[in-house]
C-alpha cells in the first residue's frame, strides 16, 4: 500500500505582516512550519489555513509560549528539522547540514530564498514573507513529501 503524500506550508520571518496572497499561496496544506520572527498576530491569522508549528527567531520574545527553540518531526518517514537558523551564527545550506542530521533542514533568518539539496538531503530557506527588506521578493515555500521523497516551490508574493 502508498504511503499518503503531504504537503507542508513553510514560512519566515513575517515580523508581523500577513500578506493576503499567502493564503491562496499556502491552500490546501496540511500543516504550516514557520520559522521564526513570527511577530503579533500572525500565527492566529495562519491558523485559518492550517495547523500551525512555530520556532523563534532573533527578534521575538523566547517566552512566548508559542514558539519553540526548535521544532523536529516526523513526515511522510522523513525527518525535519526546523529553527530559525540564528542559533548558529550566520546560517548556511552547508553549515545547517553539517549540524543538523535531519532529511530536511527549515530555517530563517537570511530572508533569502533557498533550497540546496546534497545527499538526498534538503537545506530550505522559504524567504521572508513579511515587510520587504534588502531588496528581497517576499515569498513561502511548499514542501510535498511522496514516496520518502521531499521536494519544494517557492512562491513569491507579491509586494
Amino acid at each position: 500500500m502508498a504511503e499518503p503524500s503531504h504537503l507542508i506550508g513553510l514560512i519566515s520571518d513575517t515580523h508581523g505582516l500577513v500578506r493576503p496572497d499567502v493564503f491562496s499561496a499556502l491552500a490546501g496544506v496540511e500543516l504550516i512550519l514557520h520559522a521564526g520572527d513570527v511577530g503579533d498576530g500572525v500565527l492566529e491569522e495562519l491558523a485559518a489555513i492550517a495547523p500551525i508549528d512555530a520556532v523563534f527567531g532573533n527578534t521575538d520574545p523566547t517566552d512566548n509560549p508559542l514558539l519553540k527553540p526548535l521544532i523536529e518531526r516526523a513526515i511522510g518517514g522523513l525527518r525535519i528539522h526546523v529553527s530559525h537558523g540564528h542559533e548558529i551564527g550566520s546560517p548556511t545550506p552547508e553549515r545547517l547540514l553539517a549540524k543538523y542530521d535531519a532529511d530536511v533542514i527549515v530555517y530563517g533568518h537570511t530572508h533569502q530564498q533557498k533550497v540546496v539539496a546534497s545527499d538526498g538531503r534538503l537545506a530550505v530557506n522559504p524567504g521572508a514573507a513579511g515587510p520587504r527588506r534588502f531588496n528581497l521578493r517576499p515569498s513561502v515555500g511548499r514542501l510535498s513529501i511522496s514516496a520518502r521523497v521531499a521536494s519544494v516551490e517557492i512562491i513569491e508574493l507579491r509586494s
